[in-house]
């Protein structure tokens, strides 16, 4: 079988794998990989990026070197070659867990309980939610959905469809290290900075398919466009700043703003500054528009892997 066959049925069936199935409470390979990652961080951890950037080329080459052994040892079976991929695809991505939460929120906020909804918004973000009211909260759930459409499903669908199995293991190799060691707190300043501009470079071309297909797939292509173009460049994060913007233009909102991570506080640029505030029931929205983009991103990069091949 062709690889691009191989891709795109292993992959639609890891995606369908994830909506039946979601993630599994115990046992998620992420999770493995997280601890097996702190354990290199505690024997290799010195305040300097060198060794940084040693811890990230141990774990993430350990991925993909895992993967690559895997995608040899079934090369022979077209069946097996799908399974794998499927596997890896369902390991891989979260785009069920992602709108379970954001639903989660969404309803408690719909019901008026603010409280509940900053219980549970840390297990959708790092946001601090005490600070936050009802519009606020159902910002920071949007904003995270925006990101982790691109972060968790089309980056993954990206490089699975240049690298395969060793493509989708890598790349949330280097997702899952960012989430660990790539923010800026004392201990990871210098330590983290390889995994931080890794991620960089692997969510480029996710994050900019991400914004074009919401822009496509939104209410508002010509919003989503405009917001893209013209608010995505303030943003700090070079790759969260074209899929938040262009969401936002899709949906009619206002994304961006003052928010507050671990006590520190950060001013970041409005982005569709023409959008109205975000308000519960946009958390729906978003999330049946990151669905739509996790669908057409499966379609997409099938189709140029086919036409490559």
């Amino acid at each position: 079988m062709r690889a691009d066959r191989v891709f795109a049925y292993g992959a639609a069936a890891g995606l369908l794998g994830d909506l039946l199935l979601g993630d599994p409470r115990r046992g998620h390979p992420v999770a493995a990989f997280g601890r097996a990652a702190g354990a290199v961080e505690r024997a290799l951890w010195r305040d300097h990026r060198g060794w940084g950037a040693l811890h990230t080329a141990v774990c993430v080459g350990g991925a993909v070197a895992l993967g690559a052994v895997a995608e040899r040892a079934v090369r022979s079976s077209p069946a097996a070659s799908v399974a794998l991929t499927a596997a890896a695809t369902w390991a891989v991505v979260g785009g069920t867990s992602l709108a379970r939460e954001a639903r989660v929120i969404g309803r408690a906020l719909e019901a008026g309980d603010v409280e509940a909804a900053r219980a549970r918004l840390p297990h959708l973000c790092g946001r601090d939610p005490q600070a936050l009211d009802a519009d606020g909260v159902a910002r920071a759930v949007v904003e995270s959905v925006a990101e982790n459409t691109s972060d968790a499903v089309v980056g993954a669908v990206v490089w699975g469809a240049v690298g395969g199995v060793p493509g989708l293991l890598g790349f949330r190799a280097v997702n899952t290290l960012d989430a660990m060691v790539g923010h800026r707190s004392a201990r990871h300043r210098r330590f983290g900075w390889a995994s931080a501009r890794l991620d960089d470079l692997a969510g480029w071309p996710g994050a900019r398919l991400t914004a074009v297909l919401a822009a496509l797939a939104g209410d508002d292509p010509r919003g989503a466009a405009r917001a893209w173009r013209e608010d995505a460049g303030r943003h700090p994060s070079p790759n969260a700043g074209p899929v938040e913007a262009s969401f936002a233009g899709a949906l009619g909102v206002r994304l961006g703003g003052t928010l507050s991570y671990g006590g520190r506080v950060e001013h970041r640029p409005v982005l569709n500054q023409e959008g109205r505030a975000v308000q519960a029931d946009d958390i729906e929205r978003a999330v049946r528009l990151s669905r739509r983009v996790g669908l057409l991103a499966l379609g997409v990069a099938a189709a140029v892997k086919g036409a490559a091949s």
